[in-house]
């Protein structure tokens, strides 16, 4: 599977013009109002073009009216959300390079309502050799995409300004680039919206189906946890990352029926299995980060914004221990405004924290070079 490269983003709230490398484990600092959790969704509307759902993601997220860069504009600069991701196959040595832009209707269209995002641009280039290859070029309704031979072709569908030719050319064995980036970005994984609450589903059983990857809700969390203990037979790095967080405490996964459960016990009450229902918000929401980032399977990209939200401050460095492990198994990419947490990924990860500050009112990122990549990488 495809790594992250490079992202780019502009025009998208506070995101002006951004463009940024990605590496193993990315770390994101910064306080409230910087633009943080910006940066985080320009990646998951990148899953959303790839699955279909980029008009539909920005309409629920107000519109063009609240998504586009509200500062100023060159003159004749047109008012367009601009997404781009590199990707890159080490297995082959192909990179690929994917970029679509957003932006509103003309005042008069048969196909789209008036305020609805449309899809103006969309571009895959990929590259083997020396020189890239464009295999999608779309400009509105038009445009072209090589088939399996190389050949171009128009693409032979009636695309509407709301779809996104990514994920309307389903065809893999005639568009196979197209396939490979479109998985790429649709096993992408976002942790970030958790429910801690009496009804949250964490807190109750789940079915049991051999689960490798926790859900981006983690509702199905109790059956990660069994297919962990049950299926794999491993819970080492579990048991050790819970053991970190909770000393003395010990994670109880039963052989499920038709139902998965867990419980914890924890060292005052020896024989007392603490049920989901019953364990606080905090003690719930780190099982479930857990079971995001220690997982039978991680996803090839998993992302998350403020995993230390409802967590006490002592389980600051057991989560960055817990985050670091993850990363030497997939890419990790996270936010914060913890300067705490991002010192422990510092130190357990090895890697270099990113300040996320506001440059005349753009989110940008301190020693960003204009070039895309970091003034300290050169040291």
């Amino acid at each position: 599977m495809p790594v992250v490269r490079e992202i780019e983003a502009a025009g998208y709230r506070s995101l002006r013009s951004i463009r940024f490398p990605v590496g193993p484990l990315s770390v994101f600092v910064g306080g409230n109002g910087t633009g943080k959790t910006n940066l985080y969704r320009a990646l998951a509307l990148l899953q959303a073009a790839a699955s279909g759902t980029l008009t539909r993601v920005l309409a629920a997220e107000g519109g063009m009216d609240s998504v586009l860069w509200a500062g100023p504009r060159r003159k004749a600069e047109p008012a367009r959300v601009r997404l781009s991701a590199e990707l890159s196959d080490e297995a082959t040595g192909q990179s690929y390079s994917y970029a679509v832009e957003i932006g509103i209707p003309p005042p008069v269209t048969a196909a789209a309502f008036a305020l609805e995002p449309q899809v103006k641009t969309e571009r895959l280039t990929v590259q083997t050799g020396a020189r890239p290859v464009t295999v999608l070029d779309r400009d509105g309704p038009a445009g072209f995409v090589r088939d399996e031979e190389g050949r171009k072709r128009p693409l032979g569908v009636s695309l509407l300004p709301t779809e996104t030719a990514l994920a309307a050319l389903q065809d893999a064995v005639r568009f196979p680039e197209l396939q490979i980036v479109r998985q790429a970005f649709g096993a992408w994984r976002f942790y970030h919206d958790v429910r801690t609450d009496a009804g949250s589903p964490l807190r109750r059983p789940c079915l049991a189906v051999t689960t490798p990857t926790l859900a981006s809700d983690s509702a199905d969390l109790a059956a990660v946890l069994a297919t962990l203990a049950h299926i794999r037979g491993d819970t080492a790095d579990l048991d050790g990352a819970f053991a970190d967080a909770f000393p003395g405490a010990r994670l109880v996964i039963p052989p499920p029926a038709r139902e998965a459960r867990f419980g914890v016990i924890f060292s005052e009450y020896p024989k007392r299995v603490f049920e989901p229902s019953e364990l606080s918000d905090g003690t719930l929401r780190y099982l479930a980060l857990a079971g995001a980032l220690l997982a039978y399977r991680l996803p090839p990209f998993l992302a998350l914004n403020e995993p230390e939200t409802s967590l006490h401050p002592d389980l600051t460095e057991p989560l960055a221990r817990m985050i670091a492990r993850a990363a030497r198994r997939t890419q990790v990419w996270l936010v914060t405004h913890s300067e705490r947490l991002a010192a422990a990924l510092a130190e357990a990860g090895g890697v270099r924290p990113r300040l996320v500050l506001k440059r005349e009112g753009a989110t940008w990122i301190d020693g960003l070079r204009l070039a895309g990549d970091f003034s300290d990488e050169d040291a």
